[in-house]
Protein backbone atom coordinates (compact mmCIF):
# COMPACT_ATOMS: atom_id res chain seq x y z
CA UNK A 1 0.00 0.00 0.00
CA UNK A 2 3.14 2.24 0.94
CA UNK A 3 4.75 1.74 -2.54
CA UNK A 4 1.12 2.35 -4.13
CA UNK A 5 0.52 5.39 -1.97
CA UNK A 6 4.37 6.81 -2.90
CA UNK A 7 3.88 6.04 -6.80
CA UNK A 8 0.17 8.40 -6.95
CA UNK A 9 1.79 10.88 -4.77
CA UNK A 10 5.47 10.87 -7.41
CA UNK A 11 3.10 10.99 -10.75
CA UNK A 12 1.02 13.83 -9.33
CA UNK A 13 3.54 15.93 -8.77
CA UNK A 14 5.34 15.21 -11.98
CA UNK A 15 2.04 16.21 -13.68
CA UNK A 16 2.27 19.39 -11.77
CA UNK A 17 5.32 20.07 -12.74
CA UNK A 18 4.64 19.35 -16.07
CA UNK A 19 6.88 16.57 -16.78
CA UNK A 20 4.21 14.11 -18.66
CA UNK A 21 3.66 16.42 -21.69
CA UNK A 22 2.04 16.00 -24.83
CA UNK A 23 1.31 12.20 -22.96
CA UNK A 24 4.43 10.97 -22.70
CA UNK A 25 3.67 8.22 -20.02
CA UNK A 26 5.13 9.44 -16.90
CA UNK A 27 5.48 5.87 -15.05
CA UNK A 28 8.39 5.49 -17.84
CA UNK A 29 10.09 8.90 -16.37
CA UNK A 30 13.65 8.15 -15.39
CA UNK A 31 14.24 11.01 -13.15
CA UNK A 32 17.90 10.43 -12.86
CA UNK A 33 19.63 7.45 -13.15
CA UNK A 34 22.41 6.73 -10.37
CA UNK A 35 25.50 8.43 -10.79
CA UNK A 36 24.43 10.75 -13.31
CA UNK A 37 25.38 14.15 -14.40
CA UNK A 38 22.78 17.03 -14.75
CA UNK A 39 21.11 17.53 -18.18
CA UNK A 40 17.61 19.14 -19.17
CA UNK A 41 16.62 16.46 -21.69
CA UNK A 42 14.52 13.84 -20.54
CA UNK A 43 14.66 10.10 -20.62
CA UNK A 44 12.09 6.95 -20.22
CA UNK A 45 12.57 3.21 -20.17
CA UNK A 46 10.14 0.45 -19.03
CA UNK A 47 8.52 -2.39 -21.32
CA UNK A 48 6.48 -2.66 -23.92
CA UNK A 49 4.11 -6.31 -23.74
CA UNK A 50 4.48 -7.85 -27.01
CA UNK A 51 2.92 -11.06 -26.47
CA UNK A 52 0.76 -10.86 -23.07
CA UNK A 53 -0.26 -14.57 -22.95
CA UNK A 54 3.28 -15.43 -23.76
CA UNK A 55 4.55 -12.92 -20.87
CA UNK A 56 7.00 -11.66 -23.92
CA UNK A 57 7.52 -8.13 -23.01
CA UNK A 58 10.68 -5.90 -24.94
CA UNK A 59 13.23 -3.49 -22.80
CA UNK A 60 13.44 0.13 -24.15
CA UNK A 61 15.66 3.00 -23.15
CA UNK A 62 14.24 6.54 -24.92
CA UNK A 63 16.21 9.81 -25.14
CA UNK A 64 14.96 12.73 -26.05
CA UNK A 65 16.98 15.03 -29.01
CA UNK A 66 19.07 17.57 -26.36
CA UNK A 67 17.68 20.36 -28.49
CA UNK A 68 14.19 21.43 -29.79
CA UNK A 69 13.05 17.58 -29.56
CA UNK A 70 10.09 18.38 -30.60
CA UNK A 71 11.24 19.23 -34.08
CA UNK A 72 13.72 16.67 -34.36
CA UNK A 73 13.00 12.43 -35.54
CA UNK A 74 13.17 9.67 -33.41
CA UNK A 75 16.01 7.07 -34.49
CA UNK A 76 15.34 3.41 -33.21
CA UNK A 77 19.09 1.74 -32.94
CA UNK A 78 19.27 -2.07 -32.80
CA UNK A 79 22.76 -4.15 -31.57
CA UNK A 80 23.12 -7.28 -33.01
CA UNK A 81 25.09 -10.57 -31.72
CA UNK A 82 22.62 -11.68 -32.50
CA UNK A 83 21.43 -11.78 -28.76
CA UNK A 84 23.57 -8.52 -27.90
CA UNK A 85 22.06 -5.62 -26.09
CA UNK A 86 21.33 -2.40 -27.73
CA UNK A 87 21.09 -0.63 -24.24
CA UNK A 88 24.62 -1.62 -23.37
CA UNK A 89 25.83 -1.28 -26.35
CA UNK A 90 24.44 1.76 -28.43
CA UNK A 91 22.89 3.64 -25.55
CA UNK A 92 25.84 3.20 -22.87
CA UNK A 93 29.03 2.53 -25.02
CA UNK A 94 28.32 4.15 -28.59
CA UNK A 95 25.92 6.95 -29.20
CA UNK A 96 23.73 7.25 -26.30
CA UNK A 97 23.70 10.18 -24.08
CA UNK A 98 26.01 8.61 -21.37
CA UNK A 99 28.96 6.53 -20.71
CA UNK A 100 29.90 4.90 -17.42
CA UNK A 101 32.86 5.70 -15.65
CA UNK A 102 35.66 4.44 -14.94
CA UNK A 103 34.43 3.75 -11.01
CA UNK A 104 31.80 1.53 -12.23
CA UNK A 105 29.05 3.49 -10.28
CA UNK A 106 28.72 6.61 -12.12
CA UNK A 107 28.16 8.24 -15.83
CA UNK A 108 30.37 10.84 -17.68
CA UNK A 109 28.06 12.96 -20.50
CA UNK A 110 28.99 12.03 -24.63
CA UNK A 111 29.82 15.32 -26.07
CA UNK A 112 28.84 13.51 -29.38
CA UNK A 113 25.69 11.63 -28.34
CA UNK A 114 23.67 10.88 -31.62
CA UNK A 115 20.71 12.75 -29.59
CA UNK A 116 22.21 16.36 -31.05
CA UNK A 117 20.77 15.52 -34.09
CA UNK A 118 18.00 12.74 -33.16
CA UNK A 119 15.58 11.37 -30.35
CA UNK A 120 16.55 8.11 -29.64
CA UNK A 121 15.03 4.77 -29.48
CA UNK A 122 17.05 1.37 -28.14
CA UNK A 123 15.47 -1.28 -27.74
CA UNK A 124 16.85 -5.05 -26.13
CA UNK A 125 15.70 -7.28 -28.43
CA UNK A 126 14.63 -10.31 -28.98
CA UNK A 127 13.40 -11.52 -25.58
CA UNK A 128 16.04 -12.75 -23.78
CA UNK A 129 18.17 -10.38 -24.64
CA UNK A 130 19.36 -8.27 -21.73
CA UNK A 131 16.05 -7.01 -19.38
CA UNK A 132 13.59 -8.61 -22.27
CA UNK A 133 12.34 -11.51 -21.08
CA UNK A 134 9.29 -14.47 -21.57
CA UNK A 135 7.48 -16.26 -19.29
CA UNK A 136 7.57 -18.76 -22.15
CA UNK A 137 10.96 -20.44 -22.25
CA UNK A 138 10.16 -21.53 -25.79
CA UNK A 139 10.40 -18.15 -26.73
CA UNK A 140 14.01 -18.24 -26.41
CA UNK A 141 14.37 -20.55 -29.32
CA UNK A 142 13.29 -18.00 -31.97
CA UNK A 143 15.17 -16.25 -35.26
CA UNK A 144 15.18 -13.59 -37.55
CA UNK A 145 11.53 -13.57 -38.39
CA UNK A 146 10.55 -13.96 -35.13
CA UNK A 147 12.37 -10.98 -33.85
CA UNK A 148 11.25 -8.92 -36.78
CA UNK A 149 7.46 -9.72 -35.87
CA UNK A 150 8.14 -8.73 -32.59
CA UNK A 151 9.70 -5.15 -33.31
CA UNK A 152 6.61 -4.68 -35.49
CA UNK A 153 4.20 -5.01 -32.90
CA UNK A 154 6.71 -3.32 -30.39
CA UNK A 155 6.93 -0.34 -32.80
CA UNK A 156 2.95 0.28 -32.33
CA UNK A 157 2.48 -0.29 -28.66
CA UNK A 158 5.27 2.20 -28.23
CA UNK A 159 3.48 4.76 -30.21
CA UNK A 160 0.57 4.02 -28.21
CA UNK A 161 3.27 5.21 -25.26
CA UNK A 162 4.45 8.25 -27.08
CA UNK A 163 1.46 8.92 -29.64
CA UNK A 164 3.01 12.68 -30.29
CA UNK A 165 6.62 10.51 -32.48
CA UNK A 166 3.52 8.59 -34.32
CA UNK A 167 3.76 11.07 -37.46
CA UNK A 168 7.56 12.12 -37.02
CA UNK A 169 10.07 11.51 -39.06
CA UNK A 170 11.40 7.57 -38.53
CA UNK A 171 14.91 6.56 -39.31
CA UNK A 172 15.91 2.86 -38.64
CA UNK A 173 19.81 2.30 -37.83
CA UNK A 174 22.01 -0.52 -36.00
CA UNK A 175 25.11 -2.33 -36.45
CA UNK A 176 26.63 -5.25 -37.07
CA UNK A 177 23.41 -8.45 -37.01
CA UNK A 178 21.95 -5.34 -36.88
CA UNK A 179 22.21 -5.81 -40.53
CA UNK A 180 19.60 -8.43 -40.16
CA UNK A 181 17.58 -7.04 -37.87
CA UNK A 182 17.24 -3.37 -39.11
CA UNK A 183 16.69 -4.10 -43.10
CA UNK A 184 13.79 -7.35 -41.86
CA UNK A 185 12.04 -4.33 -39.03
CA UNK A 186 12.23 -2.31 -42.52
CA UNK A 187 10.19 -4.53 -44.65
CA UNK A 188 7.59 -5.84 -41.95
CA UNK A 189 6.57 -1.82 -41.16
CA UNK A 190 6.42 -1.20 -45.43
CA UNK A 191 4.33 -4.51 -45.11
CA UNK A 192 2.23 -2.85 -42.77
CA UNK A 193 1.71 0.11 -44.19
CA UNK A 194 0.89 -1.72 -47.62
CA UNK A 195 -2.05 -3.24 -46.23
CA UNK A 196 -2.99 -0.21 -43.32
CA UNK A 197 -5.81 2.11 -44.32
CA UNK A 198 -4.80 3.95 -41.06
CA UNK A 199 -1.76 4.95 -39.66
CA UNK A 200 1.71 4.35 -41.23
CA UNK A 201 5.17 4.21 -40.54
CA UNK A 202 7.12 7.37 -41.25
CA UNK A 203 10.24 5.88 -42.17
CA UNK A 204 12.82 8.28 -43.99
CA UNK A 205 15.80 6.11 -43.77
CA UNK A 206 17.92 3.14 -42.80
CA UNK A 207 21.68 3.30 -41.94
CA UNK A 208 23.59 0.11 -40.73
CA UNK A 209 27.08 0.15 -39.69
CA UNK A 210 29.51 -3.01 -40.43
CA UNK A 211 26.82 -4.80 -40.93
CA UNK A 212 26.29 -8.70 -41.86
CA UNK A 213 24.31 -8.62 -45.33
CA UNK A 214 25.93 -11.56 -47.29
CA UNK A 215 28.03 -14.65 -45.36
CA UNK A 216 29.57 -16.01 -48.05
CA UNK A 217 30.96 -12.16 -48.81
CA UNK A 218 31.69 -10.81 -45.54
CA UNK A 219 33.75 -14.12 -44.10
CA UNK A 220 36.67 -14.26 -46.91
CA UNK A 221 36.53 -10.63 -46.15
CA UNK A 222 37.81 -10.66 -42.58
CA UNK A 223 40.68 -13.08 -44.11
CA UNK A 224 41.31 -10.51 -46.93
CA UNK A 225 41.55 -7.92 -44.31
CA UNK A 226 44.21 -9.91 -42.25
CA UNK A 227 46.31 -10.18 -44.51
CA UNK A 228 46.37 -7.07 -46.00
CA UNK A 229 46.73 -5.63 -42.47
CA UNK A 230 49.91 -8.04 -41.99
CA UNK A 231 48.03 -9.75 -39.37
CA UNK A 232 48.49 -13.15 -41.06
CA UNK A 233 51.47 -14.49 -43.66
CA UNK A 234 51.31 -15.00 -47.05
CA UNK A 235 51.16 -18.65 -47.12
CA UNK A 236 47.94 -18.70 -44.86
CA UNK A 237 46.00 -15.68 -46.71
CA UNK A 238 46.38 -17.97 -50.35
CA UNK A 239 45.12 -21.17 -48.78
CA UNK A 240 42.18 -19.06 -47.63
CA UNK A 241 41.71 -17.62 -51.04
CA UNK A 242 42.06 -20.64 -53.18
CA UNK A 243 41.36 -23.36 -51.08
CA UNK A 244 37.76 -22.35 -49.37
CA UNK A 245 34.99 -22.49 -51.25
CA UNK A 246 32.88 -19.77 -49.14
CA UNK A 247 30.06 -19.74 -51.35
CA UNK A 248 29.42 -22.99 -49.08
CA UNK A 249 30.40 -20.98 -46.19
CA UNK A 250 27.41 -21.48 -43.11
CA UNK A 251 26.72 -19.64 -39.89
CA UNK A 252 26.43 -22.87 -37.98
CA UNK A 253 29.31 -24.42 -36.92
CA UNK A 254 31.05 -26.36 -38.52
CA UNK A 255 31.07 -24.16 -41.26
CA UNK A 256 31.01 -26.89 -44.06
CA UNK A 257 34.56 -26.52 -45.54
CA UNK A 258 37.25 -29.03 -46.39
CA UNK A 259 39.86 -29.93 -43.48
CA UNK A 260 42.68 -27.82 -45.82
CA UNK A 261 40.51 -24.49 -45.42
CA UNK A 262 39.31 -25.05 -41.99
CA UNK A 263 43.25 -26.05 -40.98
CA UNK A 264 44.14 -22.54 -42.50
CA UNK A 265 41.70 -20.79 -41.11
CA UNK A 266 42.68 -21.71 -37.55
CA UNK A 267 46.05 -21.29 -38.30
CA UNK A 268 44.94 -17.59 -39.18
CA UNK A 269 42.62 -17.14 -36.01
CA UNK A 270 45.86 -18.22 -34.07
CA UNK A 271 48.38 -16.35 -35.95
CA UNK A 272 46.07 -12.97 -34.62
CA UNK A 273 45.66 -14.27 -31.51
CA UNK A 274 43.87 -13.45 -28.32
CA UNK A 275 46.16 -10.02 -27.71
CA UNK A 276 43.86 -8.33 -30.30
CA UNK A 277 40.67 -6.64 -30.44
CA UNK A 278 39.00 -8.43 -34.00
CA UNK A 279 36.77 -5.25 -33.68
CA UNK A 280 39.08 -2.73 -33.85
CA UNK A 281 42.80 -3.97 -34.66
CA UNK A 282 44.17 -0.87 -33.91
CA UNK A 283 42.84 -0.77 -30.57
CA UNK A 284 44.79 -2.45 -27.27
CA UNK A 285 42.44 -5.12 -24.85
CA UNK A 286 40.76 -4.48 -21.24
CA UNK A 287 42.53 -7.26 -18.76
CA UNK A 288 38.99 -8.12 -17.33
CA UNK A 289 40.43 -9.97 -13.89
CA UNK A 290 42.16 -6.79 -13.00
CA UNK A 291 39.68 -4.16 -14.17
CA UNK A 292 36.91 -6.45 -11.85
CA UNK A 293 39.38 -6.19 -9.06
CA UNK A 294 40.03 -2.37 -9.60
CA UNK A 295 35.76 -1.91 -9.68
CA UNK A 296 35.27 -4.13 -6.41
CA UNK A 297 37.95 -2.47 -4.36
CA UNK A 298 35.93 0.96 -5.18
CA UNK A 299 39.26 2.29 -7.57
CA UNK A 300 38.91 4.02 -10.83
CA UNK A 301 40.29 1.78 -13.61
CA UNK A 302 42.99 3.33 -15.49
CA UNK A 303 43.15 1.18 -18.47
CA UNK A 304 42.90 4.19 -21.76
CA UNK A 305 44.00 3.31 -25.14
CA UNK A 306 44.75 6.32 -27.63
CA UNK A 307 42.06 8.23 -25.54
CA UNK A 308 38.93 5.22 -25.65
CA UNK A 309 38.34 3.71 -22.64
CA UNK A 310 38.84 0.46 -23.82
CA UNK A 311 37.21 -1.58 -20.65
CA UNK A 312 34.20 0.39 -20.51
CA UNK A 313 31.96 -3.31 -21.42
CA UNK A 314 33.45 -4.36 -17.93
CA UNK A 315 32.33 -0.94 -16.02
CA UNK A 316 29.02 -0.97 -18.09
CA UNK A 317 28.20 -4.82 -16.75
CA UNK A 318 29.20 -2.99 -13.08
CA UNK A 319 26.61 -0.16 -13.08
CA UNK A 320 23.93 -2.38 -15.01
CA UNK A 321 23.99 -4.79 -12.15
CA UNK A 322 23.22 -2.58 -9.27
CA UNK A 323 19.86 -2.54 -8.00
CA UNK A 324 19.71 0.79 -7.56
CA UNK A 325 20.29 1.16 -11.43
CA UNK A 326 17.68 -1.22 -12.09
CA UNK A 327 15.02 0.45 -10.29
CA UNK A 328 16.00 3.81 -11.35
CA UNK A 329 15.31 2.30 -15.41
CA UNK A 330 12.35 0.54 -14.05
CA UNK A 331 14.22 -2.89 -15.29
CA UNK A 332 14.30 -6.15 -14.11
CA UNK A 333 10.63 -6.51 -13.22
CA UNK A 334 10.74 -9.72 -12.98
CA UNK A 335 13.74 -10.38 -11.30
CA UNK A 336 15.07 -12.77 -13.73
CA UNK A 337 17.25 -15.72 -12.44
CA UNK A 338 20.46 -14.36 -14.41
CA UNK A 339 22.91 -11.04 -14.08
CA UNK A 340 22.80 -8.41 -16.72
CA UNK A 341 24.86 -8.84 -19.18
CA UNK A 342 25.61 -7.93 -22.86
CA UNK A 343 24.88 -10.55 -24.83
CA UNK A 344 22.15 -13.36 -23.75
CA UNK A 345 23.38 -16.70 -22.14
CA UNK A 346 19.29 -17.82 -22.73
CA UNK A 347 18.91 -17.07 -26.08
CA UNK A 348 18.85 -20.09 -28.67
CA UNK A 349 18.82 -18.05 -32.00
CA UNK A 350 18.75 -19.66 -35.22
CA UNK A 351 21.69 -21.27 -36.70
CA UNK A 352 20.74 -20.88 -40.40
CA UNK A 353 19.51 -17.26 -40.40
CA UNK A 354 22.96 -15.72 -40.59
CA UNK A 355 23.15 -17.23 -43.80
CA UNK A 356 19.98 -15.13 -45.51
CA UNK A 357 21.27 -12.80 -47.86
CA UNK A 358 20.03 -9.55 -47.01
CA UNK A 359 20.44 -7.90 -50.44
CA UNK A 360 16.90 -8.14 -51.87
CA UNK A 361 15.79 -6.76 -49.00
CA UNK A 362 17.74 -3.42 -49.37
CA UNK A 363 16.30 -3.34 -52.83
CA UNK A 364 12.85 -3.48 -51.84
CA UNK A 365 13.97 -0.62 -49.25
CA UNK A 366 15.16 1.35 -52.03
CA UNK A 367 12.64 0.76 -54.06
CA UNK A 368 10.20 2.36 -51.95
CA UNK A 369 12.49 5.44 -51.95
CA UNK A 370 13.62 5.39 -48.97
CA UNK A 371 17.44 6.37 -48.54
CA UNK A 372 19.87 3.18 -47.48
CA UNK A 373 23.34 4.06 -46.05
CA UNK A 374 26.43 1.61 -45.22
CA UNK A 375 28.74 2.58 -43.25
CA UNK A 376 32.22 0.93 -42.07
CA UNK A 377 34.75 1.87 -39.81
CA UNK A 378 38.03 0.63 -41.38
CA UNK A 379 39.81 -0.95 -38.46
CA UNK A 380 37.29 -3.66 -38.01
CA UNK A 381 37.92 -7.31 -39.02
CA UNK A 382 34.45 -8.95 -38.24
CA UNK A 383 32.64 -7.38 -41.13
CA UNK A 384 35.40 -5.44 -42.95
CA UNK A 385 34.22 -2.55 -45.22
CA UNK A 386 35.98 -4.98 -48.21
CA UNK A 387 32.71 -7.36 -48.17
CA UNK A 388 30.50 -4.08 -47.57
CA UNK A 389 31.50 -1.83 -50.25
CA UNK A 390 31.28 -4.67 -52.61
CA UNK A 391 28.03 -5.62 -51.68
CA UNK A 392 26.82 -2.46 -52.28
CA UNK A 393 28.21 -1.88 -55.56
CA UNK A 394 26.35 -5.14 -56.58
CA UNK A 395 23.18 -3.50 -54.89
CA UNK A 396 23.69 -0.43 -57.00
CA UNK A 397 24.65 -2.55 -60.28
CA UNK A 398 21.35 -4.74 -59.55
CA UNK A 399 19.24 -1.56 -59.04
CA UNK A 400 20.56 -0.25 -62.27
CA UNK A 401 21.70 3.02 -60.56
CA UNK A 402 24.56 4.91 -61.64
CA UNK A 403 27.37 6.36 -60.06
CA UNK A 404 25.90 10.73 -58.28
CA UNK A 405 28.87 10.75 -55.82
CA UNK A 406 32.10 9.00 -56.68
CA UNK A 407 34.40 7.28 -54.44
CA UNK A 408 36.39 9.90 -52.49
CA UNK A 409 37.09 11.24 -49.32
CA UNK A 410 34.88 12.88 -46.79
CA UNK A 411 35.77 15.91 -44.51
CA UNK A 412 35.03 16.74 -40.75
CA UNK A 413 37.17 19.13 -38.74
CA UNK A 414 39.58 20.33 -41.48
CA UNK A 415 40.47 15.80 -41.89
CA UNK A 416 39.57 13.45 -43.80
CA UNK A 417 36.49 11.85 -41.79
CA UNK A 418 36.69 8.82 -44.23
CA UNK A 419 35.76 7.26 -47.82
CA UNK A 420 31.98 7.46 -49.74
CA UNK A 421 30.23 7.28 -52.49
CA UNK A 422 26.69 7.39 -53.68
CA UNK A 423 24.65 5.40 -56.03
CA UNK A 424 21.03 6.85 -57.52
CA UNK A 425 20.54 9.62 -55.33
CA UNK A 426 19.63 6.69 -52.96
CA UNK A 427 22.44 4.59 -52.07
CA UNK A 428 25.27 5.95 -50.37
CA UNK A 429 28.32 3.81 -48.86
CA UNK A 430 31.05 5.39 -46.62
CA UNK A 431 33.65 4.61 -44.47
CA UNK A 432 34.97 6.16 -40.89
CA UNK A 433 38.35 6.34 -40.41
CA UNK A 434 40.17 5.23 -37.55
CA UNK A 435 36.59 3.76 -36.48
CA UNK A 436 36.04 -0.25 -35.24
CA UNK A 437 33.13 -1.87 -35.52
CA UNK A 438 31.47 -0.19 -33.04
CA UNK A 439 31.69 2.99 -35.12
CA UNK A 440 30.47 5.67 -32.70
CA UNK A 441 32.38 4.48 -29.86
CA UNK A 442 35.99 4.64 -31.33
CA UNK A 443 35.46 7.97 -33.66
CA UNK A 444 31.91 9.50 -31.99
CA UNK A 445 32.77 12.88 -33.60
CA UNK A 446 32.80 11.77 -37.27
CA UNK A 447 30.42 9.43 -36.50
CA UNK A 448 27.82 12.42 -35.36
CA UNK A 449 28.76 13.71 -38.48
CA UNK A 450 27.92 11.26 -40.34
CA UNK A 451 24.86 10.13 -38.65
CA UNK A 452 23.92 13.98 -38.87
CA UNK A 453 24.23 14.19 -42.20
CA UNK A 454 21.92 11.28 -42.79
CA UNK A 455 18.94 12.22 -40.87
CA UNK A 456 19.12 15.77 -42.24
CA UNK A 457 19.23 14.31 -45.95
CA UNK A 458 22.83 15.78 -46.70
CA UNK A 459 25.65 14.39 -48.65
CA UNK A 460 28.44 14.00 -46.83
CA UNK A 461 31.53 17.11 -47.34
CA UNK A 462 33.64 16.64 -49.86
CA UNK A 463 35.57 19.31 -49.60
CA UNK A 464 37.05 21.33 -46.93
CA UNK A 465 37.98 24.76 -46.63
CA UNK A 466 41.01 24.61 -44.25
CA UNK A 467 44.58 24.57 -46.54
CA UNK A 468 47.42 22.43 -45.96
CA UNK A 469 50.15 24.64 -47.96
CA UNK A 470 52.71 26.23 -45.83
Amino acid sequence: MGNCWFSWVLVVLLVLLGVSVKGYPVEDLVVKLPGQPKVEFRQYAGYVDVDVKAGRSLFYYFVEAESQPDKKPLALWLNGGPGCSSIGGGAFTELGPFYPKGDGRSLRKNSMSWSRASNLLFVESPAGVGWSYSNTSSDYTCGDASTAKDMLVFMLKWYEKFPDFKSRELFLTGESYAGHYIPQLAIALLDYNAHSTGFKFNIKGVAIGNPLLRLDRDVPATYEFFWSHGMISDEVGLTIMNKCDFDDYVFASPHNQTDTCNNAINEANNIVGAYINNYDVILDICYPSIVEQELRLRKVVTSISVGIDVCMSIERRFYFNLPEVQNALHANRTKLPYSWSMCSGVLNYSDTDGNINILPLLKRIIQNRIPVWVFSGDQDSVVPLLGSRTLVRELAHDLKFKVTVPYGAWFHKGQVGGWATEYGNLLTFATVRGAAHMVPYAQPSRALHLFSSFVRGRRLPNTTRISIDG
